[in-house]
Parts: structure tokens; sequence; C-alpha cells
């Protein structure tokens, strides 16, 4: 599994992204709040490009004590990736979709050092 320099920590806004093709494999590397993530580009869905989707902070429906909604309402903490093939979502911190625990982005190792983004390609 090799390891890949795929730049400068520095060249991210946060929140932000960039996606990079290393030997064949896709991978969309991620910071938030100060913190890195990666994952393969494909979603479990029908492998589409999920690490190319928006960025949307997580939309949860606001309720009143007696059940009624107030709306919609979005998170601070939690930031989601969108598939622009059919919408599905997926935390950038964990990968996994909101709604269903077993539908998740395939995890990427990566490592920040002396301020350069490394991350470990699966079997090339």
């Amino acid at each position: 599994m090799p390891e890949v320099n795929v730049g400068n920590a520095s060249s991210f806004s946060d929140p932000g992204r960039k996606v990079f093709e290393v030997s064949g494999q896709e991978v969309g590397v991620f910071l938030l709040a100060g913190e890195f993530y990666a994952w393969e580009n494909r979603c479990p869905h029908l492998d589409g490009p999920a690490c190319q989707g928006r960025l949307l902070a997580l939309a949860t429906e606001a309720v009143n004590e007696d059940r009624t909604s107030r709306g919609r309402e979005f998170s601070k903490e939690h930031m989601n990736i969108i598939c622009p093939w059919h919408g599905m979502e997926f935390d950038i911190r964990t990968g996994r979709h909101p709604t269903n625990q077993a539908i998740r982005l395939r995890k990427v190792p990566l490592r920040v050092e002396r301020g350069e983004i490394y991350v470990t390609l699966r079997g090339a």
C-alpha cells in the first residue's frame, strides 16, 4: 500500500476539499474544523463521485414541545458530502449516511506531517 503526498495542508480552506487521482484511484481529502479526513471518491450506492458533491450542513427538523414543526435547522457541528448522482449524504467526519449507519464511504488512511498531507492507497 503506497503512501502518496497529495499536497500542502495550508492550501485547503476550512471547510474545504480537494479530490486527487493517484494511480487510477480517486481520493477526496477534506478539512473541517481544523481536522483532515480522506475518503475514496466512490459512493456505495452506485459508485458515483461522492466526494465531488456539495458540502452542506446536516439539516434536521426542529420540533416544538407540542410536536409541531418550526422548520429546518442546519447543524453547526455536522457537515455532509452530497453525492451528485442521487443525493446520498455522508458525514465528512465519519463517512456514514445520516440515517442508515450501514452505508458509508470507504476511509483512506491519512496523515499530516510537517504541513504535508499523505494518503495511503489501497493495494495499488
